[in-house]
């Protein structure tokens, strides 16, 4: 059939209780003609060529798998939302989460546990370990399935580097060099030099990823018990290097209120010579901002000190509790379809690239492997007559990727904290006079809170 876009409804909050009938059949899974309907999520803002990439491997799917009938609804991943939109029977079957989620949404149930139908796919022994266990319960089954890895790069317009008398092919290496050329560009250019993200919990994730590469670390664990480890030296040395380059510098723009999408677009447009986000990034920014492939630029993220480390996450596939038995074995088909067997089968690995070509998307984007290297660099020698992203470009990251420290995001109350600390960055870089001794000794203290409540 043909695809059938859905706009994703929002209920109102509805008690948690009403989740008590999660785990029985939805009862409209089956189609007129008895087919198994799936709901699948569709990210909203893809432009026209991404959904019709998206488009046709449903539809490649559904020719190969004539028993199950996908039904495509736009959907994006809003935790404070989730509850209500579960217990409302509002979400798709499928639907994709942060690594760092996906832990809390099995121990509260939430998520069909799939580990059975995992477990009889080809390559289910094969995951990273590391990043498998982002989506394993407590007795090591999985639950969710990591579909897609990353750690932590610096971002950078190659344009707006030579307007600034800078080398494109040698970008900053440590954080002096990064905060120099920003004051270059910003001087020479009028753009900001160097932005960051600050709201709706962004502004947390990139503050802990310049701790990590500092060499900090946010939490302590010993056994059951978390310990926020905020007010540190290290993460003290990011923001007054943060203040130096807004107060002292002028080298990071007029835009303090950044969140994922509004720094990729203002990065696609030439306003902003450099920032910190997810090393495969290049996809997005191309089929949500249009980017000029000639101005793009990464390498990797500088590091500072014997115990610094490149932040590391990712994205997890996960199924509706709510889904029938029978809808979730189809689920567990898509995913492997849509999102996995391109990662281990030549064939799929192919028909996926030549598919995303065609719709003139982003093929060969890097990304950490979620299997092994090994596959990894088996699929880009599958993939190669199809890859049209500017890999030279990108070397100063895929160079050195795989020999960085990957540090995990903090794994208890991570979003909630990531909001405290982005009160902290916002106020550092709207207030010159801000105390960054009193900012972060207070941040601890609401981070230990909501830890102690986590």
């Amino acid at each position: 059939m043909s695809p059938k876009t859905f706009a994703t409804v929002l209920t109102a909050a509805l008690a948690f209780s009403a989740l008590a009938a999660c785990g029985t059949d939805s009862g409209g899974d089956t189609s007129a003609d008895g087919k198994t309907v799936v709901k699948v999520a569709l990210e909203p803002g893809q432009d026209k060529s991404a959904v019709d990439a998206f488009n046709t491997r449903v539809g490649q799917f559904e020719q190969a798998n004539p028993g199950i009938d996908l039904v495509v609804q736009e959907f994006k991943w809003d935790p404070a939302k989730f509850t209500a939109q579960l217990a409302g029977g509002t979400l798709p079957d499928v639907i994709t989460v942060p690594f760092t989620d996906g832990r809390g949404l099995i121990e509260r149930h939430q998520i069909a546990d799939i580990s059975g139908d995992v477990a009889q796919l080809p390559y289910a022994g094969k995951f990273n370990p590391e990043v498998a266990k982002t989506g394993q319960n407590a007795e090591g089954k999985q639950e969710a399935i990591p579909i897609a890895a990353y750690t932590q790069a610096l971002h950078y317009n190659r344009t707006l580097f030579e307007q600034a008398g800078l080398d494109p092919d040698k970008p900053p290496s440590t954080w002096d060099e990064v905060r120099a050329d920003a004051k270059q560009i910003a001087e020479r250019t009028g753009a900001a030099g160097y932005a960051q993200m600050t709201k709706d919990n962004t502004g947390g994730w990139i503050l802990v990823t310049q701790d990590y590469a500092f060499g900090g670390r946010t939490e302590k664990l010993d056994g059951d018990k978390a310990t926020a480890t905020i007010d540190t030296p290290q993460l003290r040395q990011v923001l007054q290097n943060l203040r130096a380059m807004r107060w002292d510098d002028n080298s990071m723009g007029a835009n303090f209120l950044y969140d994922w999408n509004g720094i990729n677009q203002d990065f696609a447009a030439g306003r902003v010579g450099m920032y910190v986000s997810g090393g495969g990034n290049y996809k997005d920014l191309l089929s949500q901002n249009a980017i000029k492939p000639a101005d793009y630029g990464v390498t990797a993220l500088p590091l500072t000190g014997p115990d610094a480390g490149a932040l590391g996450g990712g994205t997890l596939a996960v199924v509706n509790v709510k889904a029938s038995k029978k809808a979730q074995s189809a689920a567990v088909k898509w995913i492997d379809f849509y999102y996995l067997r391109k990662l281990t089968d030549q064939a799929a690995a192919q028909a996926d690239a030549k598919t995303t070509a065609d719709a003139k998307q982003a093929v060969g984007s890097p990304e950490l492997p979620v299997f092994d290297k090994a596959t990894y660099d088996e699929r880009l020698r599958w993939i190669g007559q199809y890859v049209n992203v500017p890999l030279p470009q990108m070397t100063p990251y895929t160079g050195k990727m795989f020999d960085q420290p990957l540090l995990p995001e903090p794994t208890r109350a991570t979003q909630k904290v990531y909001g405290v600390l982005d009160t902290v960055v916002q106020k550092v870089l709207t207030d010159r006079n801000a105390d960054v001794g009193a900012l972060l000794a207070d941040a601890q203290t609401q981070a230990q809170a909501l830890l102690d409540r986590s």
